[in-house]
Formats: structure tokens, C-alpha cells, sequence
């Protein structure tokens, strides 16, 4: 009996630490420019107009270029906080938008190190990437 309770309050540790880690994991998802850009803040509607090929520019009217990272945790947690869109939605999206010639997705890159150097040395460029991987070269511009 005691040995019952015992694997009981385990399974229930295990599941309130899983729940932990996926939390701090989808909370470290924050959108960056380049330090040198004059963009400081946007919302997450516009963010994910940019993302989604709907917008073109910050407000400020300077080309906004936007990089992807990889089919990962990343990238679902982004899009989904931003766009709503899980990644078969997303996936769908594109195939049409591509499929009439309307738009091309982001240019992807492999990982957040990636996506920060590449942005860091590109004003224009916006993207998301891991708390972690933040440094100076990079502003956080939105934390969804």
C-alpha cells in the first residue's frame, strides 16, 4: 500500500516538474533586432504580419527582413504566441502562398547562435531566438 503512495507522489513530481521545464522553455522565446537598429518595441501583431509576409517594414518604414530558425521548440512556441499558428497551419500557410507566387517564407537558419549573428550584422533584419543565446549585439524588441 505504502509503495502505491510512494509511485503516486513520484508520477506527480515527474508531471509538475515536466511542466516546469516546458514552461521555462516557452518562456524564453524573445524577438531581436540588430543593437545599431532604430526599432525598439513592436507588438506581436506586428511581428507576426512581418512573419508572415504581410507587412515589409518596421513603422518606422525601414525594410524589415525577417529569419526563421529550424522546425524546433523555438519555432513552434514563436508561432504560436505570435501568429497563433501551429506548425502543420504554418506548413499550409506557405504551400499556398508559394504555390500562387504570392510570398516566400523567411530565410531559416539552423539555431538561435545563428539567427543572432546574422541579425546582429543586419539592421534590417528581425528574428527570434532563445533567451540564452542573447548578447549585446541584439535587442529584445518583444517578449512573447
Amino acid at each position: 500500500m505504502q509503495s502505491n503512495v510512494l509511485k503516486r507522489a513520484t508520477n506527480g513530481l515527474t508531471w509538475i516538474a515536466l511542466a516546469v521545464v516546458v514552461a521555462t522553455v516557452q518562456a524564453e522565446t524573445v524577438v531581436v533586432v540588430s543593437s545599431r537598429s532604430n526599432v525598439s518595441n513592436l507588438s506581436a501583431n506586428q511581428v507576426g504580419q512581418i512573419f508572415l509576409s504581410k507587412r515589409a517594414t518596421f513603422p518606422n518604414g525601414d525594410a524589415a527582413v525577417p529569419v526563421d530558425l529550424a522546425d524546433g521548440p523555438v519555432k513552434s512556441e514563436f508561432y504560436r504566441k505570435v501568429t497563433g499558428k501551429d506548425a502543420n497551419q504554418l506548413k499550409s500557410y506557405w504551400s499556398q502562398l508559394i504555390f500562387t507566387g504570392s510570398a516566400k517564407p523567411p530565410r531559416s537558419v539552423a539555431d538561435s547562435a545563428e539567427a543572432r549573428r546574422l541579425i546582429a550584422s543586419t539592421p534590417g533584419m528581425i528574428g527570434y531566438i532563445s533567451r540564452e543565446a542573447l548578447d549585446s549585439s541584439v535587442k529584445v524588441i518583444l517578449e512573447p
